[in-house]
Parts: structure tokens; C-alpha cells; sequence
């Protein structure tokens, strides 16, 4: 699901800065972040950036940002921690839910009806794991586990943090009010004891899914072709020209009449003639 910013208000430290962070450090990070992961960061952003750099910075006990920069470079750690440090994610169980409708009512029910056997689902940003185990919820309540014998959901992040939240399977009882009851059995189970307050995805179904980094910017070690990629809330962080590369991307990973779905505030663009738009931000392959 979406990726997305920090708020400054997060990060403010009154009494002026701890570090040196002049305009040409603020210019590297802008540049980083669109070259590697496609995120254009706002000149509005730097004190939010600072903050978040800052506490990088004190946790490797460095003195300066120029030492941070060395690292970014050089260490494959230092450098997810650094892109992970700037970038959070906000998502929740069947969020945008006309998209499950549709998925439900039209999708399951067409192949259901051709007897299709195999079903590949991709989640391109899944932050914490909720909207995969929806796309799960969805195919127990419409029954489609019996009839399909070969299914399998990828869930993909950039941050490595969010994906081991996501494997867990683990939320608080907050998520609840996020759930339509007829989805709650048999997909969810409630805590108890040391688990109280908390809400668990069974682990039958989390077999279903599978966890994986992948940047959307570089080279996707897949080799499926999908019925369905949602990536929602994604490309709202990215400029144009690198939007409409990974909708073709998607266009090329889809089946013959495979299914887009994206977020309420993102549009496809100069591929229009690549799908048939059927409203709902849904779009299926041409």
C-alpha cells in the first residue's frame, strides 16, 4: 500500500540544529531517494529530513553528515535503514473496498465460472501485510479456496522493516473497526492471555502469501505473470515520467485481460490506450 512521508511536526527540536546540514547535503538525499526508489521529496520536507537523519546519525555515533553519506554508500544496511528512516507507511484492512467488491462480485465470480484453477495475485506495496491477507479474507468468504488449488499472493515492500511486521501477521484489536464482520471467520483469530488485545491472521491462510523486497525502480526478480497487481497508493510519491515506466511494467506483467488496480488519487496517464478503464480506478489489460 502507500508509502508515505514523515510529518515535520514528528521531528522539531527546538534550540537549533545538532548537526551541519547545508543545502548541498539536502540536495544529495533529494537525488538519492529519485534515483533509487522513485520518490520525489519537496524542498518542504527538509526539517522533516534532518530529524530523520539526525537519529540516524546519533545511533551510529557519527558527527557528521558527510560520515553518513560514506556509509549510505558504502553498506547495503546502513543504506535500506537510511531510505527506511524516510519513508513510513499508512494502509488498513480492505481499504478503497470497492476494489474487493469488484474483485468479489465480478472477478472471482468470471473465474469461477471458466473453471480457472490458477490464480496469481501481485500486492505491490503491501506495507504491513494488510491488503494481502484482504485479497485472502475475500477469497474465503466467496468460497474460492475450493474451487482454485493453485493460488498465491506476492506482497511486496521496499521497506524490510514493514515485511517482517507483515509475516507476522499480527495487529492490535484497533484494526477491528477496519474489518466487516462477515470477513472476521474464519481468516482472523483474537489474542488471549499475553495476546489480549490483539488480532491474529491464521496461519493456514498466511501460507498463501508470499513476502518479498522488491524496488519497484530496479529489475523484478518475477517470473509469474499476474491476474491482478494492486498498487495503490504508490505512485502518488513518484514523478510522472517514472509513473507511467512502471504502469507499462505492470501492463507487460499482467495476463491477457489481467486486472490494475491503483489508488483514488492516481491516474494512468499517457497509457490509456494500454487498458480499458471501467471507472473505480480498475483497469484491465487490453
Amino acid at each position: 500500500m502507500g508509502r508515505v512521508l514523515m510529518r515535520s511536526s514528528d521531528i522539531s527540536r527546538p534550540g537549533g540544529q545538532e548537526f551541519e546540514f547545508t543545502e548541498k547535503d539536502f540536495k544529495y538525499i533529494q537525488w538519492f531517494l529519485h534515483k533509487n526508489v522513485g520518490i520525489f521529496l519537496s524542498d518542504q520536507k527538509r526539517a522533516m529530513v534532518y530529524g530523520r537523519i539526525s537519529r540516524q546519525l546519533r545511533a551510529l555515533k557519527l558527527r557528521s553528515f558527510e560520515e553518513y553519506q560514506k556509509k549510505i554508500e558504502s553498506d547495503t544496511a546502513t543504506r535500506i535503514d537510511f531510505i527506511n528512516s524516510l519513508t513510513t507507511n499508512k494502509t488498513h484492512f480492505f481499504r478503497e473496498f470497492h476494489h474487493f467488491e469488484y474483485f468479489e462480485k465480478v472477478m472471482l465470480d468470471e473465474w469461477r465460472h471458466m473453471g480457472k484453477k490458477r490464480i496469481r495475485i501481485w500486492s505491490a506495496g503491501c506495507s504491513t501485510g494488510e491488503e494481502p491477507y484482504s485479497f485472502i479474507a475475500s477469497l474465503c468468504k466467496e468460497g474460492a479456496l475450493e474451487w482454485c488449488d493453485d493460488l498465491e499472493i506476492l506482497a511486496s515492500d521496499l521497506d524490510t522493516s514493514v515485511l517482517k511486521k507483515a509475516a507476522l501477521g499480527e495487529y492490535t484489536n484497533d484494526a477491528l473497526s477496519s474489518i466487516p464482520p462477515q470477513y472476521l471467520r474464519p481468516c482472523f483469530l483474537k489474542g488471549v492471555g499475553n495476546n489480549e488485545g490483539k488480532i491474529k491472521f491464521a496461519k493456514a491462510f498466511q501460507r498463501l502469501v508470499r513476502f518479498k523486497q522488491i524496488n519497484l525502480l530496479e529489475n523484478w526478480p518475477i517470473h509469474d505473470k499476474f491476474d491482478l497487481i494492486s498498487c495503490r497508493n504508490v505512485m502518488i510519491y513518484f514523478d510522472k515520467p517514472t509513473q507511467e515506466k512502471l504502469i507499462r511494467r505492470y501492463h507487460e506483467q499482467l495476463n491477457p485481460q489481467g486486472v490494475l488496480f491503483i489508488g483514488h488519487s492516481e491516474t494512468i496517464g499517457e497509457c490509456a490506450e494500454l487498458f480499458h478503464n471501467l471507472g473505480n480506478t480498475i483497469y484491465v489489460k487490453q
